[in-house]
């Protein structure tokens, strides 16, 4: 019996859900799959289409994973907290400015949902203080809180595992038989595009770097790997003539502050099994 996709609840700055169509064909089949993993969570988007049966789902994020998690076991609260949040200037900068902490755990998960709707481009970014600071949104009539679409996400949730932590640390357990997909704050394709702050520690080459190790291992483990990653020079040095499949992906920039600036652009999704055949993927020229 098949079980339905679950649209996301939250909005994400290179979320996967218009891509998944792209993603599809180099899924392997999930009967064989002993267990998934998600370290990079941001909108979950592959995990609530694919609903795998047993998940874990983590980031780095902490604050993020209390979400996920108030969510999963108190939806009805979240949805309680998210009711008296409206859109407005003004109001949105007084939520922004608040103390995570002194409010209850669903208050703070339905805070984060807020701003993440009526912020710009539903970017999330924290200062070195771990400070969430991105700028209004101007939208006009953003839909703040969808109980029925909480409402599914937590019944779609129900039995994952929810973690804090960093991706190497989660994924240790992963055994022969799991799949293990990552989507991490991706490559800069050039010297100003080096957008990494999704938390105050950022994500840098030494990063990248660390995380191809980790698929290296993985691999090393019999575990399945899907890569999510830009096309960037320093992704295929990584990645290239290591055994693993390199997929281009064409998808659509949305962040970028120019309106014709945000067309389509080459992204790879790198796998370490056996796929349809593919075109061959040209490496860019390398940064001057």
């Amino acid at each position: 019996m098949s079980i339905s996709p679950v649209a996301p609840f939250l909005k994400w700055a290179g979320g996967k859900l218009r891509l998944l169509p792209q993603y599809q064909p180099y899924l392997p089949p999930l009967p064989a799959i002993r267990h998934y993993y998600e370290p990079f969570i941001g909108s979950a988007a592959l995990f609530f289409y694919w609903r795998p049966p047993r998940a874990t789902l983590s980031d780095v994020n902490a604050r993020l994973i209390e979400l996920y998690q108030q969510v999963q076991q108190n939806v009805e609260g979240v949805i309680r907290a998210l009711q008296i949040h409206f859109n407005d200037h003004d109001y949105y900068y007084q939520v922004r400015a608040q103390d995570p902490t002194s409010l209850l755990p669903a208050e703070r998960a339905a805070r984060l949902i807020f701003l993440n709707k009526t912020c710009y481009n539903g970017l999330y970014r924290e200062n070195r203080q771990g400070a969430f600071n991105v700028p209004f949104g101007r939208y006009k009539r953003p839909k703040i809180c969808d109980p029925a679409r909480l409402r599914a996400a937590a019944a779609a949730l129900q039995g994952v595992a929810l973690l804090p932590g960093d991706f190497a640390d989660v994924v240790r357990a992963a055994a022969a038989g799991d799949f293990v997909y990552f989507d991490p704050p991706y490559a800069p394709l050039t010297a100003t595009s080096n957008f990494t702050s999704y938390n105050q520690n950022g994500f840098d080459a030494a990063d990248q770097r660390r995380l191809a190790q980790t698929v290296h291992d993985l691999t090393q483990r019999d575990c399945r790997v899907m890569l999510s990653n830009s096309a960037a020079p320093l992704v295929y040095e990584l990645y290239e003539g290591r055994g693993y499949r390199l997929i281009p992906i064409m998808a659509r920039r949305n962040i970028n502050s120019k309106a014709n600036s945000r067309g389509p652009i080459k992204e790879l999704l790198i796998v370490n099994y056996d796929v349809p055949a593919l075109p061959p993927a040209s490496p860019p020229q390398a940064m001057q």
